[in-house]
Parts: C-alpha cells; structure tokens; sequence
C-alpha cells in the first residue's frame, strides 16, 4: 500500500481546486511551477485523474511529458500505483501508449504523448479530448503545447500545468504565468517546504548541490536567467525605459537579415545623450511557417520607421540583396555594419553599464534574447553561441557603425562609403 504524507495546503489546492464549493472553481487552468522536489507531479497528477473520472465518462484525455518514456517514468507508473491502492481499476495499455481507468460505474481513456520537437505536435492532431495534463510543460514547444490546448473542445474542459522554471523570458512563462489571470488559470508556486515527506536534511542536501542560477531555479524556483550570458550587466529594473522620449535628435534602423533565420529590426532614438530602443521588427520563418521576400520586409522597414526622420539604416554587410533593395528605394542612406563582434560586445557591454542604451518595453524579442544569449564556453575563444542572438546582432551593428566615441563628444556618426548611383 502507497504511504501518504499529510497534504500540505499548496497540495491540497493542487488536488482539490475544480471542486464544487472550492473558490477557484470556476477556473479554465491550473498551473503549478517551482522548486524540484516540492511534490506539485504527484498532487497534480492525482487531482487531474480524481477531477476527470468525477466530472466525466466516456471521454479521452492527454498525458503529455517530453517523451513518452519520461512521462512514463516521472508521473504515470507512480499514478497507477497510487490509484490502485485508492481502489481504481487502471489497464496500462503499453503497446498503444494509453490507459483506460474505471471507477464507480465509470471508465476513462488517457492517451500518451510526448512532446518533445516541432513535429509532436502532428502526433496530436485530429484527437478531441475533455482535458490534458501537460508535465513539465516548459521542456515543449509552443507549438505541441498550443496543438493540445486546442484539441480540448469538450464542455467544462480543462488545462493542467506543470514546470520547473526556465529563463524569464520563455515562451511558457511570459504567455500563461504573467498572464494566469488573463487565461482564468490559476497559479500555485512551489517551493520544497511545500511537499512534507522531504525531512530538513534533505533539504539541506538539495540546498547543497546548485549554485548560482541553477540554486535559484531549482531551489528557490526561481525564473532566472543561466550563467555565462553575454551581457550580465543588463537589468530590466535599469536598463527597461519606463517612459519614452515623444521626439528625438536623431534616428537610425539597424537590421540583422535573415530568411530562414530571424530578421530582427530596430529603431534607435537619440534623446538626452540616451539613446532608446523605440520600436523593433522581428520575423522568424520557421516559428511562423513563412519565409518573406527583400521586398516584403522593405515594407516591414517602411512601417518601423513610420513618418521619422530615420537618417540611416545599418544593415548586415552580409545582405547584398536587401541592401541593393532599401537603396533602389531611395527613401533610407544604407549603410553596411561594421561587423567586429568581441570589439562591438565589448562596446554594447560599455553603454549598458552607463546606462546610455534602454530599451522599450514594447521589444519583447531583445529582451528575451538578452537572457539567452551566451558565451561559447566550447569555442576556445571569446566568441558568443550563435543562437537567440539576431535582436543582440542588431543592435551591436548599429553600436558599431552609427555610434563612435568621440574624442571630446559623446558619439559621432560613422558615415559610409556611396555605392556608384547612390544618392544622397
């Protein structure tokens, strides 16, 4: 027989929030993320199985973790086990990735899946379900994630959530935990002194075994971003404009191009010897199924810049075409970056630290990419990783090219060669 701790109260809510009478009844959502070891698998897991065969009969559900085997593994061999001891009659149906439960009369279907790339969320298509349980959520993609949610088309279906947290700016945390209220979900935290059954030493062992970020994620359960990012000076509470300049001294368009990858672009305003991030353009193909012409994201340019006075527009040297495209224009003076990365880091890394460069909080995509962006420790040389670095490539170009230090001034332009026919 399985032998239960005494449910601490954040259990208990996690188990027995859907019930009539509870205050948070009327939810669409629960979600629960935190500390490892802090009993939120175990608690959902058993109140998902108690709400489904109350409320329901007949009906199919998902259990989803990264991989089958891990979900296997990490909630449903301990579930089954749990709910055979309450009574349950549970068939694991190993072969075809399911289990059937009865109960009182009743009798359930709970299909597997695992989410782990962009193809899973095929492996869930076309199935229509009263509920999903969705295990550490933050391991899948969006897209598995967003394929489940919509296969829930039953009356009174509902969303479980589970995650250790990641970087602050993942997709999970930033859509569905800022956002708990807004999607009528709610939002338990948990910490290790929240599961019981864990005695004080081995907390203390667990508190012993991470550092850093990693304490503070695993531990503390905290939305923190990993060590060795690029730019550690950079502070939302600092670096992030509350209020933004209604006009500037100047204005520049820095662009890093891309067709397959992102193409991210910025538009910089100089006010006050600051200059801000005002607005920004990002497109990734491959998120979104799409990949757009020079001509497309000419258009893109045109809207960024709106009615301003936008005296250049830095672009990656790499993107002949685009730039052979905004100069047949003839609206923006283009001019290639200067493409010196440890050089412009370091210069980026300098403007933080003074506070001289902030940002709008209407660019979502830099400050995501600033708590991802990270140094190759592999490489063997003081060079980034290439990944989450297209809004941090921008605005390194336009730190390089457009801003110089002057020798008793702030900054001067850079200006750059004509090409032959160019007009000014």
């Amino acid at each position: 027989m399985t032998e239960f701790y005494a449910f601490s109260r954040k259990q208990r809510t996690a188990i027995n929030w859907w019930c009539p009478g509870s205050p948070h009844a009327g939810r669409d959502a629960i979600i629960c993320d935190g500390a490892i070891r802090s009993g939120k698998t175990l608690c959902m897991s058993l109140g998902f199985a108690a709400w489904s065969m109350a409320c329901f009969d007949g009906m199919a559900f998902a259990i989803c973790g990264k991989t089958v085997t891990s979900v296997r593994r990490n909630l449903v061999v301990p579930l089954l086990q749990n709910l055979r001891d309450l009574g349950f009659d549970c068939r694991d149906r190993l072969s075809q990735n399911r289990i059937d439960i009865r109960f009182g009369g009743r009798e359930n279907r709970y299909y597997l899946f695992g989410g782990k790339d962009e193809g899973s969320a095929a492996l869930i298509q076309g199935v229509t379900l009263a509920g999903v349980l969705l295990d550490e959520v933050a391991l899948m993609p969006r897209s598995f994630v967003e394929q489940a949610i919509a296969r829930c088309s039953v009356p009174g279906s509902r969303f479980w959530f589970n995650c250790n947290p990641e970087h602050p700016f993942h997709w999970f945390h930033t859509e569905w935990i800022q956002k708990a209220q807004q999607k009528n979900a709610l939002y338990l935290h948990f910490t290790m002194r929240d599961n019981p059954s864990l005695s004080p030493a081995i907390r203390r062992r667990y508190e012993g075994m991470y550092s850093g970020a990693f304490y503070e994620r695993f531990v503390l359960g905290r939305w923190v971003a990993a060590q060795g990012l690029v730019y550690p000076m950079f502070r939302e509470d600092r670096h992030v404009a509350r209020t933004l300049p209604s006009a500037c001294e100047q204005y520049y368009i820095s662009c890093d191009y891309g067709t397959v990858n992102p193409m991210s672009m910025g538009l910089w305003g100089l006010c006050g010897g600051v200059w801000y991030r005002l607005r920004e353009y990002y497109h990734d193909s491959r998120a979104a199924g799409v990949q757009r012409t020079d001509e497309e994201y000419y258009a893109a340019l045109e809207e960024l810049a709106g009615g301003l006075p936008v005296t250049a527009v830095i672009v990656d040297p790499s993107a002949a075409s685009f730039i052979q495209c905004v100069r047949r224009h003839e609206r923006f003076r283009c001019i290639p970056a200067i493409n010196d990365v440890a050089t412009g880091i370091r210069r980026v890394g300098d403007l933080l630290r003074e506070g001289k460069l902030l940002f709008s909080s209407q660019c979502p995509d830099i400050l995501r990419e600033f708590s991802l962006y990270r140094w190759d420790e592999g490489a063997g040389r003081d060079c980034p990783k290439k990944e989450h670095d297209h809004a941090m490539d921008d605005m390194r170009y336009f730190v390089m090219t457009a801003l110089r230090e002057a020798g008793g001034g702030f900054f001067a332009l850079a200006a750059g060669r004509k090409a032959a026919g160019e007009k000014e």
